[in-house]
């Protein structure tokens, strides 16, 4: 699968590929290097090679001129040893001049192929940050770029497009899931949550998940009315994140649904688990944390109502009354 942005091919000079595995929070964090990129060679063809539900974000944001799926079954002999190198990608490679990857390649078997058949600059980048620095994971994938002269980068994941907005007052998008259930507040808090926002204030809610976050959705849809909900189900991630971009907040763990919130520019309040929060919480000045030294299940509902209404909805947080 490929997808082409409108930049004609012929007004560009030189090529650039950035390949990079990982779920919706990697794909994300690593958004500066594509914005930095384009911005020092903005005349330059800059190619993605990824997992297409994420990097299609990129082309609609304007961050790369084609996404190529990285899963695709010819690339396979590019991960073995001496494996059979498909043409048609042998030829894609062999048009780039500068190719930076951010895969586990622990043997350089990808390294090694890729040297089989193109003669472009290769730049190892981390496939994980390192968690022990405490730097944040945007900005160590920015590293690899100083081989460019690239230096200071905003280390902020932006996503922005014509599609996105103006924002729908009184909308807060919940999403109460994430990639380990060990990084989500229990669901009975949730729905006690939710029913408070329910019965205390007028807003609405957007309830956001997939497969994984079925029984989670279904619980919460109940406890709203009709009216005062929207439920985004299995959306593609480009719908999902012009959605976010309509809604006056956002609450979640430490998912890539945040960091995809986060990049989109609305505030965000986020339940922090046991992750690195100095690595990997989202960029940006909109974001807020709200944690429990013994971990999520022992943070308690007032602390995150308190939290949420003075963020979200002031006029609860101040009088403490139901300003119905």
């Amino acid at each position: 699968m490929t997808v082409d942005a409108s930049t004609p091919v012929s007004s560009q000079r030189g090529r650039i590929l950035v390949i990079r595995g990982g779920a919706v929070g990697d794909f994300i964090v690593t958004l500066p290097v594509l914005a930095a990129l384009r911005n020092q060679f903005p005349q330059t063809r800059l190619e993605v090679l990824a997992y297409p539900q994420v990097a299609t974000l990129a082309v609609r944001a304007g961050l790369a001129d084609a996404a190529h799926a990285i899963e695709s079954r010819p690339l396979a002999g590019f991960f073995a040893r001496n494996g059979v190198l498909d043409p048609i990608e042998s030829e894609r490679f062999a048009r780039c001049d500068v190719i930076f990857s951010y895969l586990y390649d622990p043997d350089e078997l990808f390294r090694g192929n890729l040297a089989r058949v193109t003669s472009a600059q290769v730049i190892q980048g981390p496939h994980r940050p390192v968690e022990s620095t405490g730097v944040p994971a945007a900005v160590q994938l920015l590293a690899p770029l100083e081989r460019l002269a690239i230096f200071e980068a905003d280390p902020v994941p932006r996503l922005r497009w014509a599609g996105m907005g103006p924002r729908a007052e009184g909308w807060i998008a919940l999403h109460p899931g994430s990639g380990s259930a060990s990084k989500n507040w229990p669901l009975e808090r949730w729905k006690e949550l939710v029913s408070r926002c329910v019965a205390q204030t007028d807003l609405s809610l957007v309830l956001i998940g997939g497969e994984s976050e079925s029984e989670a959705l279904d619980c919460l849809e109940r406890l709203i009315p009709a009216r005062r909900r929207q439920v985004l189900r299995g959306r593609p991630l480009e719908s999902v994140a012009e959605q976010l971009s309509r809604c006056q907040g956002f609450l979640g763990h430490d998912s890539g649904i945040t960091h995809l919130a986060a990049a989109v520019g609305i505030p965000c309040l986020v339940l922090w688990g046991a992750s690195n929060e100095l690595v990997w919480r989202p960029g940006g000045p909109a974001v807020q944390t709200v944690s429990h030294p013994g971990g999520l299940a022992d943070l308690g509902l007032e602390a995150v109502w308190n939290s949420f209404t003075a963020q979200f909805y002031p006029a609860v947080a101040a009088s403490g009354r139901d300003p119905q």
